[in-house]
């Protein structure tokens, strides 16, 4: 099967007035199409840093970069963002916000009808379609999140890239957007990486959970395979045993096997 991601031998290092930073070294990880990759780690581990390598707004100082056999050079239309701060442009209405992506990517192949209708049928795939004239200043958070992935989905991107999401939100939007998610990603088929700090998060919608080591110089310290079956109902999942077998592996990598570094 053909990667969809592919990171070989990746290191990151910054300039700094104090000399080399070296923020990830020795990052080798291989996605498949259609799976869920949670990144996970205590702050300062290169969690983001990471995300946005596969974004291609950074550059590795070393190794390989891959998405759909090509090398990451810089942003494109084949990997698409969504940030912590959804970052809708605040004279826009919801509709315009995602229009913008969507003629950007498509204007010149598509006529003015076909783009419209990709517009409405991303709303739609997040249930915005009644607030599509909107303007962000008259939603919820949470709505503007679903905006943000709602323009990320909108130009159809081999990778959808997440950095904490939900991180903002109160803890009943975020429960509400991760169900969203999961429909969202079964119906589409998405091929995901998620920036997360929070271990409940990763286990529920993970397909993999790849946990960092504590920074400076941060690599993949495990991989952990989350084999429950989808769709996953977060309910049924409270009284699972396998479901607390792998967050407790989780917490263990977290609080035990990286605790000294962290302190």
């Amino acid at each position: 099967m053909s990667k969809y991601v592919q990171i070989e031998n990746v290191q990151m290092k910054f300039n700094t007035k104090q000399g080399p930073f070296i923020a990830l070294r020795d990052i080798d990880l291989k996605i498949d199409p259609g799976e869920f990759i949670t990144l996970i780690g205590h702050s300062g581990c290169g969690k983001s840093t990471l995300l946005n390598l596969i974004a291609g707004l950074l550059l590795p100082s070393e190794g390989v970069m891959l998405c759909a056999n090509r090398e990451i050079t810089g942003p494109g239309p084949d990997r698409g963002v969504v940030f912590q701060n959804h970052s809708l442009l605040p004279w826009l209405t919801c509709f315009e916000n995602v229009h913008l992506a969507v003629e950007r990517v498509f204007g010149q192949t598509e006529s003015k009808a076909q783009l419209t209708q990709r517009t409405n049928d991303a709303l739609e795939l997040v249930h915005l379609s009644h607030a599509a004239q909107k303007l962000p200043h008259e939603i919820s958070g949470g709505m503007k999140q679903r905006v943000g992935i709602a323009r990320a989905l909108s130009m159809q991107p081999k990778v959808l890239l997440m950095d904490e999401p939900f991180g903002a939100l109160d803890a009943l939007t975020r429960a509400h957007l991760q169900d969203e998610l999961m429909k969202i990603v079964a119906d589409t088929k998405s091929t995901v990486v998620m920036v997360t700090h929070d271990v409940d998060e990763a286990v529920l919608l993970s397909d993999r959970i790849v946990m960092m080591t504590n920074g400076p110089a941060a690599t993949i310290g495990e991989i952990l395979t989350v084999d429950l079956p989808k769709p996953r109902d977060r309910l049924a999942l409270a009284n699972d045993a396998r479901y607390h077998s792998l967050r407790g592996a989780v917490l263990e990598f977290l609080y035990q096997k990286q605790a000294r570094k962290a302190a």
